[in-house]
């Protein structure tokens, strides 16, 4: 199978994104196919044979990876399956791409396949980056109902039948509403311990947007995905849950705004995912109303 990488870049880590590169040619098998996005930025200088795109604005992490994904043909047709990898992450072995292919090709249904990302000092795993609810152990692989945007292969079938990343998310939840659509056409998602990127301990709220963004896209995702009945449980727990964790006053402010833009403002098409669907994330763990 044919394996292409996306990296998006604010060309503010030239160092990390070489790294990263270099761990990305150093893979087994086939050499992978690497595109570079500079988002609204240059993209800083890249080895021989990495094709580059500069785009004149900052499209948002959706918006830049799916710039990524038609430089593969439409829908990214010209390559079986595309990595998406953070430009400060690291592949940690020379493996991943050829696991990667094995998985693919033993599970003709397998769309997604989430990476367990590490510290590269430590080797923990953030418990925000297990994608299930039981996250304990980083190191038990499982089927999983979402992905992590910086850390994951796509078959890019999954892509040309159920469409790229929500452009409008601008930062956000946009992996979700992916793995929402490829899990209601059929497709099924893996978090796999054994496929690992280094990455640097961050705090997601380190962005000056977060609250507002992941409040607007949560009703966002709510509103273009969810049966009818389940749109106010869902935003209801995700309400209780912000309530809960006492953010400041002003995280506070900003996510309440996002909440209000998210009811106020257009969300893109509405596809309700089947009940079938609904079924099929219950069993998986995590109904979608947490």
């Amino acid at each position: 199978m044919k394996v292409g990488a996306v990296i998006i870049t604010m060309g503010n880590r030239p160092d990390e994104l070489r790294a990263l590169l270099d761990s990305v040619a150093k893979q087994d098998g086939d050499p992978v196919q690497v595109v570079v996005v500079g988002n609204g930025s240059p993209v800083p200088d890249v080895p021989d044979g990495v094709r580059t795109i500069e785009l004149p604005e900052n499209l948002g992490i959706p918006g830049g990876r799916n710039v990524g994904i038609e430089a593969f043909g439409p829908s990214g047709r010209d390559v079986d399956i595309l990595l998406f990898l953070d430009d400060d992450g690291l592949l940690a072995s020379h493996d991943t791409a050829e696991l990667c292919r094995q998985a693919f090709e033993h599970d003709p249904k397998l769309g997604i396949v989430s990476f367990r990302i590490a510290d590269p000092d430590t080797g923990i795993t953030q418990r925000r980056h297990v994608p299930r609810l039981r996250a304990s152990d980083p190191m038990r692989s499982s089927r999983v109902t979402t992905f992590l945007g910086g850390a994951n292969a796509v078959r890019t079938q999954v892509l040309a039948e159920v469409g790229g990343l929500p452009d409008a998310f601008f930062y956000a939840h946009e992996e979700t509403d992916l793995a929402w659509r490829a899990l209601d056409a059929g497709w099924m998602i893996d978090y796999r311990s054994d496929m690992v990127l280094y990455h640097p301990t961050t705090a997601p709220s380190r962005h000056a947007v977060y609250h507002r963004m992941v409040a607007r896209n949560r009703v966002w995702l709510a509103r273009r995905n969810l049966p009818a009945l389940l749109i106010p449980v869902y935003l209801g727990v995700w309400l209780l849950l912000t309530l809960v964790r006492r953010p400041s006053r002003p995280a506070l402010k900003a996510w309440f705004g996002g909440f209000r833009e998210g009811w106020t403002t257009p969300c893109g098409p509405r596809r309700p995912m089947k009940w079938r669907t609904v079924w099929r994330l219950t069993r998986l763990g995590r109904p979608p109303v947490i």
